[in-house]
């Protein structure tokens, strides 16, 4: 015979396998009498359970859909399936989805058994990834890093820089972004007395997690924004201003947050703001945006457009200059 509780969890289960329980059916599954039944029903519903109960020959109970989300019992399998498939989609191909999976897969691994945590742990090392264009993210190593963003716990990690030298970094983590492209660890460094935006893909062995601290608040106010221009320029020693002579809507459609800053202008133009990487990738990109625009800086990018200008023209006058 089942304890209150355990009675209460088997319903509960039961209940979410199907979508219609006749009453009799479920009180033999439970081997209870049919009212102490309808009393476990009751104690579900004061619980926020939202179960419809109806009467007559086919009558029987019903888990429905509520007006807020209760908690909901995974058998082993469940879980596993439900862990592996917010680990993909914390890199997959649908645009938003990236930190509300990561936040439930967090929940979700807090409380799995260390049975299945360790079946998890196999299943991912066993999943390869195909057509990654960007550096991969361990997902226990995000699940990690969200954890010490959680709970206000100091981080210890080798971090890799942009040039590649290694260093040993001990922050007090605030948030994971991710930009549509990376995953982005935005913590405060008590060594440079600065907020600091940390590639994941750069963080080499993983993470240690340390003592607590005292919560800050976030730099900006949106962590995203903060990335947002993190990754845009300040990473970058040399930068380009280009007046895009496009509406500002149309241009935030077309380039993603993390490729440039965009600010609309009183002309309906928009001024294009980003680190400069490589001027000929630069170049090559202001061409294909397919639009007017002014270079205000820097000088070089302009030599640089009017080399490619001269090259086009060569190209065209030696095609026009073909016998036909």
């Amino acid at each position: 015979m089942l304890t209150a509780t355990n009675r209460l969890l088997r319903l509960l289960s039961l209940l979410q396998t199907r979508r219609h329980w006749a009453g009799n059916e479920l009180a033999e599954r439970l081997e209870v009498h049919p009212r102490t039944l309808r009393r476990d029903i009751d104690k579900l519903r004061e619980l926020g359970y939202p179960i419809h109960a109806s009467s007559g020959v086919a009558g029987g109970y019903a888990f429905r859909a509520g007006q807020a989300l209760p908690p909901l019992l995974l058998d082993d399998d469940e879980a596993l399936a439900t862990a592996l498939a917010l680990q993909l989609a914390t890199s997959g191909p649908i645009d938003g989805v990236e930190e509300p999976s990561l936040r439930a897969l967090v929940k979700l691994e807090q409380v799995m058994p260390p049975r299945l945590r360790s079946r998890v742990k196999a299943l991912r090392s066993a999943i390869v990834p195909m057509g990654q264009t960007e550096a991969g993210v361990e997902a226990a190593l995000l699940a990690t890093l969200a954890s010490a963003c959680r709970d206000q716990l100091q981080l210890r990690f080798d971090y890799a820089d942009g040039r590649g030298q290694t260093s040993v970094r001990i922050v007090e983590p605030q948030g994971v972004v991710h930009t549509g492209r990376r995953w982005y660890l935005v913590a405060w460094d008590p060594a440079r007395d600065d907020w600091r935006t940390f590639r994941v893909d750069r963080i080499q062995g993983g993470a240690e997690l340390g003592r607590h601290f005292a919560p800050r608040a976030a730099p900006e106010g949106d962590l995203r924004a903060y990335v947002t221009r993190s990754v845009a320029v300040a990473p970058f020693e040399a930068r380009a201003r280009v007046v895009l002579h496009a509406p500002h809507a149309e241009m935030v459609r077309r380039i993603p947050p993390s490729a440039a800053l965009l600010e609309p202008l009183e002309n309906g133009h928009c001024l294009m703001q980003c680190g400069i990487h490589a001027l000929d990738h630069l170049v090559y990109w202001l061409l294909a945006l397919e639009v007017e625009f002014d270079v205000q800086s820097p000088p070089l990018l302009i030599e640089r457009l009017q080399l490619a200008t001269e090259r086009v023209v060569r190209a065209v006058t030696r095609l026009q200059d073909k016998p036909k």
